[in-house]
């Protein structure tokens, strides 16, 4: 996924791949299948890359026809295909009745190298990773060997530094992340309802009488609390703050411009707010920030985070229109730079917003 923010990282070797997986995903992927786009110049560059859980045997062939055609939209020089499991070694028979190892889940890998072969994808190698250490499937060496393997790399990898410079908390499992935005529950939750739903009632009759200025009052509602946002800021947004900010954005033309806050100088920080109002919002008044948090996270290219962000917002409202189209577009691997462009097409000046509304 490139995009000019982000320092273009290569890996080098099967070792360095292996390695680089939790920050190439956005979590600690466990029991997964992973596929790792190599491009550009040198053919090292890290593109696009897709994980699913592991299939059982029925369902391996379609999952990984669905990743290669996802990973293909990258037009790849080259694919690494890696299993990530704890599985231990396949037991084999040969005809004399001896029990020969192996490594598990060889069904996945070949039909993940099928797949790719079939839409003439070379792959690079195909890797297990299990346990800190890493084998390579097509290894015939002794360091390959079941119940042996290389010691995955160790010190701060170039691509951890990169990751760190963009931003990205790798997190323990996707379950750590869906916690980052997971719901406030007892007390807080219900002084935060009332605190939102107070407002909602005293806010809608000034919106109905004059939807233009209420628009305004909520943009600089937004650019307030994204400014208390900001690094050296002090203090936890109050409650009354945020629940003005989920006003706001409860109006499409207010929130179609703070898509455009991921673009500049404040992309941290409204980051920072979108993730803070997702926690705190009460349903289904969380699907906004929840939205604007995906479009932040995936120009990052943190495509994990932005999913679960994704998924939040149409748990609460299924049929949320934006929402809807940038899963679908996130499911097409959409690069960040084409996602970028285009939010850039909806920069306007906010009277011509309101004006148009």
């Amino acid at each position: 996924m490139d995009d000019s923010t982000r320092p273009l990282v290569s890996l080098t070797d099967s070792a360095d791949v292996a390695a680089a997986l939790p920050y190439l995903v956005g979590f600690h992927p466990h029991e997964s299948v992973v596929l790792v786009a190599l491009g550009g110049p040198t053919g090292n560059r890290v593109g696009l890359t897709v994980r699913a859980d592991l299939p059982a045997r029925a369902a391996s062939a379609a999952v990984t026809t669905a990743l290669a055609r996802s990973v293909a939209t990258d037009d790849p020089a080259g694919v690494v295909v890696a299993v990530v499991s704890e599985a231990p070694d396949d037991r084999g028979r040969l005809p004399d009745g001896d029990d020969v190892p192996g490594l598990p889940h060889r069904d996945v890998v070949h039909d993940a190298v099928v797949t790719l072969a079939a839409l003439d994808i070379p792959v690079r190698d195909t890797l297990l990773v299990r346990g800190g250490r890493w084998w390579s499937y097509d290894c015939p060496e002794a360091c390959c060997a079941p119940g042996a393997g290389e010691p995955l790399p160790g010190g701060v990898s170039v691509l951890a530094t990169a990751s760190a410079a963009a931003g990205q908390v790798v997190a323990r499992d996707r379950t750590a992340l869906e916690a980052r935005i997971a719901p406030l529950d007892g007390p807080a939750r219900a002084a935060m309802e009332e605190v939102t739903w107070r407002l909602v009632d005293r806010r809608a009759r000034p919106a109905r009488e004059d939807p233009d200025a209420e628009a305004r009052r909520s943009w600089d509602a937004v650019l307030r609390a994204v400014r208390r946002c900001r690094p050296r800021a002090v203090g936890r947004l109050p409650d009354r703050e945020v629940a003005g900010v989920l006003w706001a954005l409860a109006d499409v033309r207010v929130r179609d411009r703070a898509l455009t806050l991921a673009l500049g100088d404040d992309a941290a920080a409204a980051e920072l707010l979108w993730t803070e109002c997702t926690r705190r919002a009460p349903a289904p008044m969380d699907a906004a920030p929840a939205t604007l948090l995906a479009v932040s996270a995936w120009l990052r290219g943190d495509g994990a985070m932005a999913n679960v962000a994704l998924q939040r917002a149409l748990d609460s409202r299924p049929a949320y229109t934006l929402a809807r189209l940038l899963a679908d577009g996130l499911a097409a691997c959409l690069p960040p730079a084409e996602l970028r462009a285009m939010l850039v097409t909806v920069t306007a000046d906010p009277d011509e917003v309101w004006a148009a509304g």
